[in-house]
């Protein structure tokens, strides 16, 4: 059988790999605020400032509603799992583990999480078996995070 999948543009690419180098400039700026306040500031202060500029891009733009139909009630629990994000990134970027290694450790848990909802069909996904290439790339990505943290760095 053959993949029926649209090959993604240039600009699907582009901003993946964007949004990959903003998520690494988050951690680090949370990271140093943990330092200076808590773990509990660092993650208010981004969550609160994203608020506010929300809230600021709405009452300029006046985007109208998508749908007409409400999201499912667990959609709203991406907010929580972006503060515990933060917090846990936060603390972890001032550890041995460092910048780097929080990313790459961080990446294989997104990785090994979205192979477990394929599977299951989470959250209205289709549901889908890994291939032995997911596997493979899982690996890769955790022997990279791996190289990152005990090879990597200062001696």
């Amino acid at each position: 059988m053959s993949d029926s999948r649209p090959i993604p543009s240039l600009l699907y690419f582009a901003a993946a790999f964007g949004a990959g180098g903003l998520l690494s400039l988050m951690v680090l700026f949370n990271g140093t605020l943990a330092i200076y306040g808590s773990l509990l500031f660092a993650s208010w202060v981004p969550h609160l400032t994203g608020t506010l500029l929300a809230i600021a891009i709405l009452l300029v733009l006046r985007p109208r509603r998508a749908s007409t139909f409400r999201p499912p009630l667990w959609a709203y629990l991406g907010g929580i799992a972006g503060g515990v994000t933060v917090m846990l990134t936060s603390a972890t970027m001032n550890t041995a583990l460092a910048l780097s290694g929080t990313i790459a450790l961080g990446l294989a848990g997104q990785v090994l999480f979205s192979l477990f909802a394929d599977m299951r069909g989470l959250f209205g996904l289709p549901q889908r078996m890994p291939k032995p290439r997911d596997y493979l790339a899982l690996a890769l990505i955790i022997a990279g995070s791996l190289v990152l943290i005990f090879l990597g760095g200062a001696p």
